[in-house]
Formats: structure tokens, C-alpha cells, sequence
């Protein structure tokens, strides 16, 4: 009897640590749709690299309190892996200002979703970049899903922006950044690896500001640009809570989705990232009022399948590491 019972309580354990896992990915993909949904209303009153700054300052604080006394001790902060660390920082940092310059004027549940190409390219670059190879059905998905992009772009039409283009940007510098970690290796712990990013952020959104900070360039007529050039503002108390509140949430959700991947296997937990797709359409719709069209709805669904069938086909393959944590925006 003692042998069944231990069976039964061992499938028990492990239902409820991947319950947890799955309840962890899926409030980290809620956590970084509010935190995109928050610079988004934030977009028409402030540079973005001041709302960086401050993000990137609060959670830093909070990484510092909080998440790296949870996962041992300050030592870990002294890293010898600065380059990969300084590397790593410069990715994010391009990507995150060409996924956030887009949100201006984009519509947050459309950018999202071209975003989420970003597996694609991982599948593209492990070819190019790690001899890596391809069978011909994910070849056939990574099309499928750059032509849902093609879509939702709508190149040459009257609906098209070039603001559209910088979501694609962002999704290839990310899947640019998980391919050189896959390659360089990392050993670092999560709360390091935050450490880190935030403070390239401070540096990076701090550098900006002393040399833009100013407005002198602002004025341009782009909403676009004028993300990036408008002049600094000392927020309000409301809206310096707000940017607090950003900084908290982008580091609970960075601590999430690491606990969800620590403590599950990354086949069962990739797909419920996905959440984030249909959590940023609804807040699209119900903040904004942008409603995807017909055409637009064909290319949501093509990226989404596509990206789906590409990371369930590598997990038949037996190559689940290569998604873990690939849908991350640098947190």
C-alpha cells in the first residue's frame, strides 16, 4: 500500500507545483500587459526615457529590498560577467525603445501581436546564427506568421504606419538577445540579471535625458518623436505613483515568470505567455476603444498559431530550452 500511496502523493505534488507554475506565468503576463498598458497612457505627457528612468529606478529599489535577499544575498550582485551583462542591457534597452516609441500611436492589442513574431525569429536566427536546423512544417510556420505580420501591417495600404515596423524591430532584437544568451550560456540569478538591466536603463534613460531632456529637439509633429524628444516634466504626485507602480509591477512580473520556470518544466509553461495577446487586445478595446478589423483579426490569429505550432513542435523535438523565457520584454 505504501507504494501507491507515495505515487499518488508524488502526482499530487506535482499537480499543484505545475498549477503554481501556470498561475505564476500567466499573473507575469498580466503584470507586463498592465505595465505596457500604464507607458501607454503615460505616452502623450512624458519622454519615454523619463518614464524609463523612473521605472527603471523603482524597480531596481524593489530588486534590491525585496527579490535579491529572497533568492540568497548581495553576492550574487558581484558578477563576473559584465560584458554579457552590458550586452544584454544594450538588446533590451533598443528593444524596449522601439516596441515603446511604437505604443505612441499604435494600438496596444495589434503591436502586441506583431511583437509576438519574436519566436519566429528565434527559429530563423538559430539557423544563421547557431547551425542549428529547421525541418520544413517550422519553416512553413515561420512564414505563415511573418505573412499574419504582413497583414496587420498592411504595407503599401492607406491603414499602414511606419510606426508598425517598430514592434517587428523590437521582436527581432529580443529574439537577437535569446539566441547570444543560448550561445554565451547563463548562470546568473534572476534577481542579477534585473539588477543589472535596471541599472543599464538608469544609465542609458539618464544619458538621454542630459542630452534631450531639454525639448530642444521636440516639436517635430510625429507623436512618435516626440515620445522620444519630448522635454522632461517633474510628474505630479498622482503620476509619479503611477511610474512607481510601473517599476513594482514590471519586477513582481519579472519575479513571476522566473519562479514559474524554476519551478515547472518551460513545455508547460511558454504557451501560457500567450495570455498576454488577448489581455492586451481587451485592454486596447475597453481603455482605448481601438477594435481590430476583420483583416487585422487574420494576422493576430496567423502570428498566434504560428508561434504556437513552431514551440510545440520543438517541444516534440525535444528542444524546450531554447523558449524558455523567449517572450519576455527584458524584464
Amino acid at each position: 500500500m505504501t507504494g501507491p500511496r507515495q505515487a499518488a502523493a508524488r502526482a499530487d505534488s506535482q499537480f499543484t507545483t505545475n498549477l503554481a507554475g501556470i498561475l505564476c506565468a500567466m499573473g507575469a503576463a498580466t503584470a507586463f500587459s498592465l505595465n505596457d498598458v500604464a507607458i501607454k497612457w503615460l505616452s502623450g505627457d512624458y519622454p519615454l526615457h523619463e518614464i524609463t528612468f523612473f521605472r527603471s529606478l523603482f524597480a531596481i529599489c524593489i530588486t534590491l529590498a525585496v527579490f535579491v535577499p529572497l533568492e540568497g544575498s548581495y553576492r550574487s550582485l558581484l558578477s563576473r560577467r559584465l560584458r554579457f551583462h552590458a550586452l544584454r542591457g544594450a538588446i533590451v534597452v533598443t528593444a524596449n525603445m522601439a516596441f515603446y516609441t511604437g505604443l505612441a500611436t499604435l494600438p496596444l492589442g495589434e503591436a502586441t501581436a506583431i511583437y509576438f513574431v519574436s519566436p519566429l525569429f528565434i527559429t530563423a536566427l538559430s539557423v544563421l546564427l547557431l547551425g542549428e536546423t529547421v525541418g520544413p512544417r517550422r519553416w512553413i510556420a515561420v512564414l505563415a506568421g511573418l505573412a499574419g505580420v504582413v497583414i496587420v501591417i498592411r504595407p503599401g495600404g492607406s491603414a499602414f504606419q511606419y510606426a508598425a515596423l517598430l514592434p517587428l524591430f523590437a521582436a527581432f532584437f529580443y529574439a537577437l538577445l535569446q539566441i547570444t544568451t543560448r550561445k554565451i550560456g547563463v548562470t546568473e540569478k534572476a534577481s542579477t540579471l534585473s539588477f543589472y538591466l535596471n541599472f543599464v536603463f538608469i544609465l542609458f534613460s539618464g544619458m538621454i535625458g542630459l542630452m534631450f531632456g531639454d525639448g530642444r529637439f521636440s516639436g517635430t509633429g510625429s507623436a512618435n518623436l516626440e515620445f522620444l524628444l519630448r522635454a522632461w516634466i517633474w510628474p505630479p504626485a498622482s503620476d509619479l505613483l503611477l511610474l512607481a507602480g510601473i517599476g513594482l509591477i514590471g519586477s513582481v512580473g519579472g519575479y513571476l515568470v522566473s519562479q514559474a520556470y524554476r519551478i515547472s518544466q518551460a513545455g508547460l509553461i511558454a504557451p501560457f505567455e500567450y495570455v498576454a495577446m488577448p489581455l492586451a487586445i481587451f485592454w486596447s478595446i475597453a481603455i482605448w476603444g481601438d477594435w481590430p478589423d476583420a483583416i487585422a483579426w487574420v494576422g493576430i490569429v496567423l502570428i498566434a498559431g504560428a508561434g504556437l505550432f513552431v514551440f510545440f513542435r520543438e517541444m516534440a523535438l525535444g528542444n524546450p530550452l531554447r523558449w524558455k523565457a523567449a517572450l519576455r520584454r527584458g524584464r
